[in-house]
C-alpha cells in the first residue's frame, strides 16, 4: 500500500514499505526471501501468519477494499515490524507479538488471487490453517464495525474465496472490518475501490486501533476471547 497516504490519513505507518505506480514496493529496498530464510531457519516456536487482504499499488492505496492492508500496516507500526521481504508472491515482515512469532503479510497478487500467496507461505513454512488469521473488508457492516470468526464461508469476498480454494479449507480465523454498504445505484466494485470520506476517517482510525488490539487479543487469549471482546464494536 502507499505508506505516505496511510501516514497522512490514518497514522504514522512507520515501518512498512510503500509502492510505486507499478505496484512494486519502494522506500526501503525490499529484501529477497533468500536473504531472510537463513535468519528464520532454526527459530523455535510456531509461526502465526497474519494476512491483510488488499490490492498492491498506489492506485488502490487507502481504498475501502484495502482496509486489510491498512490493518496489517498499523500492526507493523505498533510492534516495530519491518515489512520489506519479498517472498511467496507477497511482502512480509517477521516479529513477535504477545510471545508469539508472527509473519505479517501483504499479498501482491491482487485481491482475487490472494490464495496463491497464502498457500505458498503455508507450504514453505509448514503453517497449518489453525495458525493463520485473514483480515479483510466487509460491505454488509457499517464502517468500522469488527467481526471475528474462527471459521466460516467466504461471504462473497473474492479474496477469501481464493484463499479457501487454494488451501482447501475454510477453517481458519478471520477478522472482517466494515466498510459500509454500497450507496443505492452504485456498482459494488466502484464502492469497494472508492476512498473513505473525510467524515469516515476518524471512524476508520478508531477501527484500525481496535483491530490491532483484537489481533493482540487473539494471539494472547485466543479467538473466542477476542470474539467476546470485540465483535460488533
Amino acid at each position: 500500500m502507499c505508506i505516505a497516504w496511510f501516514k497522512n490519513r490514518f497514522g504514522r505507518g512507520r515501518r512498512a514499505v510503500g509502492t510505486d505506480p507499478k505496484g512494486q514496493y519502494s522506500g526501503e529496498e525490499p529484501r529477497d526471501a533468500a536473504e531472510t530464510h537463513n535468519e528464520q531457519e532454526g527459530a523455535e516456536g510456531t509461526m502465526f501468519l497474519i494476512i491483510g487482504l488488499g490490492n498492491p499499488g498506489t492506485k488502490y492505496a487507502g481504498t475501502r477494499h484495502n482496509i486489510g492492508f491498512d490493518t496489517v500496516t498499523a500492526i507493523a507500526d505498533a510492534f516495530g515490524i519491518e515489512m520489506r521481504t519479498k517472498e511467496c508472491k507477497g511482502i512480509t515482515g517477521n516479529g513477535v507479538i504477545e510471545g508469539v512469532k508472527v509473519k505479517l503479510v501483504h499479498p501482491q497478487t491482487f485481491m482475487n488471487k490472494s490464495g496463491e500467496c497464502v498457500r505458498a507461505l503455508m507450504d514453505f513454512y509448514k503453517v497449518p490453517a489453525d495458525d493463520i488469521l485473514v483480515i479483510c473488508d466487509e460491505t454488509s457492516f457499517e464502517t468500522g464495525r469488527l467481526r471475528i470468526r474462527a471459521k466460516g464461508s467466504a461471504g462473497g469476498h473474492n479474496g477469501m474465496k481464493s484463499i479457501i480454494a487454494h488451501i482447501g479449507t475454510s477453517d481458519f480465523a478471520r477478522l472482517r472490518i466494515g466498510i459500509g454498504e454500497k450507496p443505492e445505484g452504485w456498482d459494488l466494485a466502484d464502492h469497494v475501490l472508492a476512498h473513505f470520506t473525510r467524515e469516515e476517517e476518524p471512524v476508520v482510525r478508531e477501527a484500525l486501533a481496535r483491530a490491532k488490539d483484537a489481533v493482540r487479543c487473539i494471539l494472547a487469549d485466543g479467538v473466542e476471547a477476542a470474539m467476546n471482546r470485540y465483535n460488533g464494536k
